[in-house]
């Protein structure tokens, strides 16, 4: 129907082929026009049978039923659904093999893994590989994307010994995977560290993360199903699930997860979410103190707090402000939405602060310091809010600096730190495109070897600057300046 051929689904009824949900959901609107009754008529038993509610994802091969909502292992008596499955191998077997014909006489001489790009006329070498969309997996692939573009984080994992979870007769064959299958022999440490080490190696234009996928439906049961997700919202999962997880060990690994480098870290303890340090809290982990004053007897009360990242407000005078060269008044800028993070702010009648001198619940102020900067700040905009019963976006465009953001004057002791050790450059972007959180699309940009590329699930495309500028970000990934002397590198 749009001739797009991205996320084609197959109708296992009528064998005709339509567009994904995250594309334009001609999938699913075959479907439901196959169940309008027929007006004027009586429907015959056999049209009664004709439901067209199953249909197959061509890239991965897996079996949905609508009616059902949800991916389907079995299959019928005849193996009908396997022998589609073959055929499709097989028609994408001959397809690439003659595309691989094709590139090596194309790439003589380059190197055969290298993929092409045109940019501006000119052919360049891109070693790039997208994700696929596995039905609204965008928001886990432009969270994937960005994670393994810092380079701290995402060399860690790829160390990290392989383990392999299956052995015996399933050993090197595709499963397809349905939240049925009881396999609770899962590692999200593996099945992540598998995923970064298919991306950047050139190797193939797409990867299908549908493993790693599986993993988190098997152990973040908030992620089953195929609708839109909050990408702030999965990477904290993410996040934390791979924390607990490297401390406790996976498969017999032992963890080697304490990072000597950060002996002050661990040491103190203060930074470590739910236990002992690992590679999530010794990047992504900072401190903030939050201090609270009594407004009746002046009581402060300081507490401190971990954060893996930090969730900032967009100043309600610049919610209209949807463009970057829109006139109207002067533009939000990333310093704006720190500053209304970090000042003080007396809280509601519905906060009231419980005064242990008092006895009871008083007026009181707040504010925010940060006591100790993570090597990687990770910055959430709200721009998803709730208004009566609907959750609606924030669309104003936030100005960000690409290299340069200086942090030191939200710090508690400022005196204490150095020279570079407040300043950070951007690592990743993650855009929301759309109106809401439950549709709409995320895609990513993020530097690679002083390159910014765009992460679009298996598209990828080099991009510049003033691209990377212009976009709405959602999330931000920025990474500590480091030293001259390099000797604080992880």
């Amino acid at each position: 129907v749009c001739r797009s051929n991205k996320s084609p689904w197959v109708c296992l009824t009528c064998s005709s082929v339509h567009c994904g949900r995250y594309v334009n959901g001609h999938a699913k609107k075959h479907y439901e026009d196959a169940q309008i009754p027929m007006t004027n008529h009586k429907k015959t038993e056999k049209q009664e049978k004709i439901q067209h509610t199953v249909c197959m994802d061509c890239s991965s091969y897996s079996t949905y039923c609508y009616r059902c909502d949800d991916f389907v292992v079995n299959d019928t008596k005849l193996g009908l659904v396997q022998k589609v499955r073959e055929h499709l191998q097989n028609l994408e077997n001959s397809a690439f093999t003659s595309d691989r014909h094709r590139k090596r006489k194309l790439l003589e001489n380059s190197s055969l893994n290298s993929k092409l790009l045109k940019v501006n006329g000119s052919t360049n070498a891109l070693c790039a590989t997208g994700l696929r969309n596995l039905g609204n997996t965008c928001f886990m692939n432009a969270i994937l994307q960005s994670l393994s573009n810092i380079q701290q984080f995402c060399c860690y994992f790829k160390e990290l010994p392989a383990v392999e979870l299956r052995n015996g007769k399933t050993a090197g064959r595709r499963t397809y995977h349905t939240r049925s299958q009881g396999d609770n022999n899962v590692s999200l440490v593996e099945e992540f560290r598998k995923t970064l080490c298919a991306l950047w190696q050139g190797s193939q234009t797409a990867f299908s993360p549908e493993s790693l996928f599986y993993v988190v439906w098997k152990i973040m049961p908030n992620f089953r199903g195929y609708q839109q997700q909050d990408a702030h919202e999965f990477m904290r999962y993410l996040l934390d699930h791979l924390h607990l997880e490297l401390q406790g060990g996976f498969n017999g690994v032992s963890r080697s997860v304490i990072l000597q480098e950060n002996a002050s870290l661990s040491g103190s303890n203060k930074c470590c979410i739910n236990g002992a340090s690992t590679v999530v809290t010794a990047i992504f982990g900072g401190i903030l103190q939050n201090e609270v004053n009594c407004l009746i007897c002046g009581t402060e009360s300081r507490k401190f707090d971990p954060f893996l990242d930090l969730s900032l407000d967009i100043p309600s005078q610049f919610r209209n402000k949807r463009t970057k060269n829109q006139e109207n008044g002067p533009m939000c800028t990333l310093r704006d939405c720190l500053r209304s993070f970090t000042d003080l702010e007396e809280l509601d009648e519905t906060e009231l602060y419980m005064c242990h001198k008092c006895k009871k619940k008083q007026k009181s102020t707040k504010k925010f310091w940060i006591q100790k900067l993570p090597k990687v700040l990770c910055l959430h905009l709200k721009r998803f809010h709730w208004t009566a019963y609907l959750r609606n976006k924030v669309d104003t465009y936030v100005e960000f600096p690409l290299r340069g953001l200086d942090m030191k004057c939200y710090l508690l002791e400022p005196e204490n730190s150095g020279p570079e050790s407040c300043l950070y450059d951007l690592a990743a972007v993650v855009v929301h495109h759309g109106s809401g959180v439950g549709s709409g699309h995320y895609t990513a940009y993020a530097a690679h070897e002083g390159r910014w590329f765009h992460f679009n699930d298996s598209t990828v495309t080099l991009t510049d600057e003033e691209t990377v500028v212009k976009a709405k970000a959602y999330i931000l990934f920025y990474v500590e300046r480091q030293a001259k002397s390099g000797s604080d590198k992880l």
